[in-house]
């Protein structure tokens, strides 16, 4: 049964290429984007719908998801995709405003996007939510540390959301990709060129991407590397208190909390 996907970030990059690669499996593309012309033209190349939306505003993004439900009747996934390179540090290179764009897209449009998605898919009774994070959302990024803040936000968001979502039979899943054939990467290209690092076709990143939809995990972090098949990153479990005498601490009544942080974890690879 053909499905029906909202793409932020849809006019070029990951989203294109998403919204591409499930138009080709039979399912209905919305893209999202501040870019008319280009998401204007791949709408119109793949039969889906275009909404011009900035993910930073809150109301837009309320009113487009809304729009699109109506539209086809539900939506069955959400790919939280639009982000932007930072382009300031926190020193004597920090701009005000530079910084609050980066936060409002890379971070507040992922909190507006899976805000507006969780009726809708509550009301299809299920599906699934994948945000585009970054390798830089689970290492450090001494180069842009903002951008590895922004992507770091993200992951924490999706792994303390995951279970909590999942009797509901909502998914939701980081995308983790190292360098890739995208416009970010633009002013390093080169740079990595010459350097030899490799760099991911934006293809084998739309398989990823519909990999994390379609696999059923959930609060998970889906890692990208170029030659590496997608895979989920074991998160080291961290060590849970104990007592003044040694004795592992627990609480007396359920709190939510697990007893031992971390324990849940899967252990490192």
């Amino acid at each position: 049964m053909s499905k029906t996907a909202l793409i932020t970030g849809g006019a070029s990059g990951f989203g294109a290429e998403v919204a591409r690669q499930l138009a080709r499996r039979g399912d209905d593309v919305v893209l999202l984007d501040v870019n008319d012309d280009d998401g204007k033209r791949i709408a119109d190349e793949l039969g889906g719908t275009f909404l011009h939306c900035d993910v930073s505003d809150y109301d837009e993004v309320l009113a487009t998801t809304a729009e699109a439900e109506k539209a086809y009747g539900g939506i069955d996934l959400f790919f939280l995709n639009a982000g932007i390179a930072t382009g300031c540090g926190v020193d004597e290179d920090f701009d005000l405003a530079t910084y609050r764009r980066a936060m409002g897209i890379n971070v507040d449009g992922v909190v507006y996007g899976v805000h507006a998605a969780l009726p809708v898919l509550r009301r299809r009774g299920g599906g699934a939510i994948v945000c585009t994070a970054s390798m830089a959302g689970l290492t450090a990024v001494p180069f842009d540390p903002i951008y590895g803040a922004n992507k770091h936000a993200v992951v924490g968001l999706v792994r303390g959301m995951g279970p909590a979502l999942a009797p509901q039979n909502i998914t939701i899943n980081a995308f983790c990709p190292g360098f890739a054939e995208t416009k970010i990467i633009g002013p390093i290209k080169e740079i990595l060129q010459q350097s030899g690092v490799p760099i991911i076709p934006v293809e084998t990143a739309g398989e990823a991407v519909l990999k994390a939809f379609d696999d059923g995990e959930t609060g998970q972090a889906y890692l990208l590397q170029a030659g590496l098949e997608p895979m989920l990153y074991n998160f080291r479990g961290i060590p849970g208190p104990k007592n003044p005498d040694g004795s592992p601490a627990t609480p007396a009544e359920p709190t939510g909390i697990p007893a031992t942080p971390g324990a849940a974890e899967p252990p490192p690879a």
